[in-house]
């Protein structure tokens, strides 16, 4: 089947991107439910798996069925900002109450005394909602965020490479295998739905999401901002275990233990991890961790019995920013 998305001069001037935590969530808790269905993100899986057992994500796991044929719009509604956070998105989803009740009758089909209850108490069951997101966040997102949002702000300024180069057709040709662009129309082949759907004038609303590999998600209900969540080019990538001897000038700064545990946080992990790998005592890494974190380089992540360590963005370009050389100056 194919769904077919018609632009006009005025939705093709008004395309844009964003980032989505709460989509990337929502998204992510397919992949737990059913890794086997999703082979390139079954080793964040089988890592999180575990400490999600002493995380309550019951209501937002009925929310999110397996398979998915569609998903209530109100929990993950398009982003309002091209870079929002998790807090600012959940209280977009909490304000959405009046949508609850026909985002859910639009869905059809039994539900769960979980759902039923967010359906006769909208406001109580997304404060519900939104406390079990977080707490799903923390556990299974959080400690790998960093490296996504880094992936995923690449996606956005290669597709803006892309738009510069050849306008809106050479940007929008290449999103998914299951995507193509022909003379305004977009076609997104599709398991569930087809037809074709007006942008309504308000554009396409463009987020790449990791978690939603390999398929393509769509939204085209008013009166949600239409919106496409594809996958980004480097999803397989994001897994590997990737062996890096810190950079001599960082060592220098940090002194060479404490870039050598930055370099060990590829992904995140536990002190006794770390310490095993690094052949230190966890005490020893626990004192380093703790100047670490001062620092702004590392955070530590805590969910039930486990506490991992996770690099931040900061710590991810020190470690992998190139060395240029410097300019000679001319003046004499």
């Amino acid at each position: 089947m194919t769904l077919d998305l018609a632009f006009t001069a005025h939705d093709l001037a008004n395309i844009r991107f964003a980032v989505s935590p709460l989509g990337e969530v929502v998204a992510s808790a397919r992949v737990v439910k059913n890794p086997a269905a999703h082979p390139l993100l079954r080793p964040w899986a089988d890592q999180v798996r575990r400490r999600l057992q002493d995380v309550d994500w019951r209501l937002l796991s009925d929310l999110v069925p397996v398979p998915t044929i569609s998903i209530a719009g109100f929990t993950c509604t398009p982003p309002s900002t091209s870079m929002p956070d998790l807090e600012l998105e959940l209280a977009t989803m909490r304000g959405a109450a009046a949508r609850v009740r026909t985002d859910l009758d639009h869905i059809g089909g039994p539900r769960t005394k979980r759902v039923q209850a967010l359906y006769d108490d909208p406001e109580q069951g997304l404060e519900r909602l939104a406390t079990e997101v977080a707490g799903y966040w923390e556990a299974a997102m959080a400690p790998y965020w960093p490296r996504i949002r880094s992936l995923l702000e690449g996606e956005i300024l290669h597709r803006a490479r892309l738009l510069a180069e050849g306008g809106a057709q050479r940007m929008l040709a290449d999103l998914d295998d299951s995507v193509t662009w022909d003379d305004g129309t977009l076609r997104l082949e599709h398991r569930y739905v087809s037809g074709r759907r007006s942008l309504r004038g308000l554009g396409l609303l463009l987020v790449p999401c990791v978690f939603a590999w390999p398929r393509v998600l769509s939204v085209t209900t008013p009166p949600y901002q239409p919106t496409v969540r594809y996958a980004p080019r480097g999803i397989a990538t994001l897994w590997e275990r990737r062996e890096v001897d810190p950079p001599e000038a960082l060592a220098a700064v940090l002194g060479r233990t404490r870039a050598r545990l930055l370099a060990e946080l590829d992904q995140p992990a536990s002190t006794r991890d770390l310490a095993q790998r690094a052949g230190l005592s966890e005490p020893g890494v626990n004192q380093h961790l703790t100047a670490l974190r001062k620092a702004g380089l590392c955070t530590a992540h805590r969910t039930g019995r486990y506490v991992l360590y996770a690099r931040t963005a900061v710590a991810e370009t020190l470690l992998y920013l190139e060395e240029t050389p410097t300019p000679r100056s001319n003046s004499r």
